[in-house]
């Protein structure tokens, strides 16, 4: 991805989340220059990768195969005691995060408001080959069974728990409007805990055309 298309994509996240009433922290519109000399205080920031994930999981196709995620908060196993992370997503319509699992994390997706959200399910073999038995699931607390391949779509204000090992896909429903999307989940690690399928990056590679408006969490090392 071009920067100049990442600055792009960062600023309008911004104003869509100010126009749902989801209010980032202050440190989500500081520029480089803010982070000079922040490294000790910020941290657990840098550590935890806080901040900005734009991705287009390697596939140069940002509207089609692409996801805009803010980390608010998220624990370090092998630092801290905290043991949950939190997220903060846009969906656009049609826009699709390929399938995959997490061996380590559970967690719950949220529809914090706008379009609805299709989420396409699979179980997975010991092989991590996709299963074609029927999958069980909790939406908002209640018992729904899904057949293999199946999927389950939120409307504003719902929520599905997903345990480890299960494959998902999801993008916006067509005609529905882009989404907010929250997860709240176990610790994250997205640079060793998503098994995808097929395989795709995770983290965008990156034409610097122009400077950063805001940093990426993949930016930290670089810039801090």
């Amino acid at each position: 991805m071009k920067r100049s298309e990442i600055n792009g994509i960062i600023m309008h996240a911004g104003a869509f989340f100010r126009e749902k009433g989801f209010l980032l922290p202050p440190w989500a519109f500081w520029g480089p220059l803010d982070w000079k000399g922040k490294r000790e205080t910020c941290g657990e920031i840098v550590a935890n990768m806080l901040g900005w994930d734009i991705t287009d999981f390697g596939l140069g196709r940002f509207e089609v195969c692409g996801l805009v995620l803010f980390t608010l908060r998220n624990g370090n196993l092998a630092k801290d005691k905290k043991r949950y992370a939190e997220k903060i997503m846009i969906v656009r319509e049609n826009q699709e995060t390929p399938f995959h699992f997490h061996w380590r994390k559970m967690e719950d997706i949220i529809n914090r408001g706008g379009g609805n959200l299709v989420l396409e399910l699979y179980g997975s073999t010991p092989g991590e080959a996709f299963s074609n038995r029927a999958i069980r699931v909790r939406v908002d607390g209640v018992v729904r069974d899904v057949p293999a391949g199946g999927a389950v779509i939120l409307h504003p204000g719902e929520s599905i728990c997903l345990p480890q090992r299960l494959y998902h896909r999801f993008y916006g429903e067509l005609g529905k409007g882009p989404v907010m999307v929250g997860e709240v989940s176990q610790v994250n690690n997205d640079s060793a805990d998503n098994r995808f399928r097929p395989q795709v990056g995770r983290f965008p590679a990156i034409q610097e055309d122009e400077a950063p408006v805001r940093l990426l969490a993949s930016d930290y090392g670089a810039y801090l």
